[in-house]
């Protein structure tokens, strides 16, 4: 079993956990608006140490960052029932496909209003 699946599993399990015993438990308790409310501080978190990194060379904060917000969004996930193989599925679906055309026929699947 790879990390994320193991995570994966983990944070299943959590939702299930006893609030006063476990962090994701309290999150997954006080609902998806404090996640998303962690989601959005470790994603601001992130961009400031990766501009950091870009002025000092030192990228260890970034990666401690960036594994934050990867960890609040699989808890992100994991409180809509989703998980990280279903975002590796998509990366999957994308890997041999040209991020430009990938954009295109995304936005000429959308509907014009007018």
């Amino acid at each position: 079993m790879d990390l994320l699946s193991e995570l994966d599993a983990v944070l299943a399990q959590r939702r299930q956990a006893d609030p006063a015993s476990s962090y994701v438990a309290s999150l997954h308790h006080q609902g998806l608006n404090k996640i998303l409310e962690k989601v959005g501080e470790e994603c601001t978190e992130t961009l400031i140490a990766a501009k950091d990194a870009e002025h000092s060379g030192e990228r260890d904060e970034l990666v401690y960052e960036t594994a934050d917000l990867w960890f609040h969004s699989m808890v992100m996930l994991s409180h809509l029932g989703l998980n990280s193989q279903d975002v590796l599925r998509e990366l999957a679906r994308r890997f041999h496909v040209s991020g430009l055309a990938e954009k295109a026929a995304r936005s000429s699947s959308t509907i014009d209003p007018s």
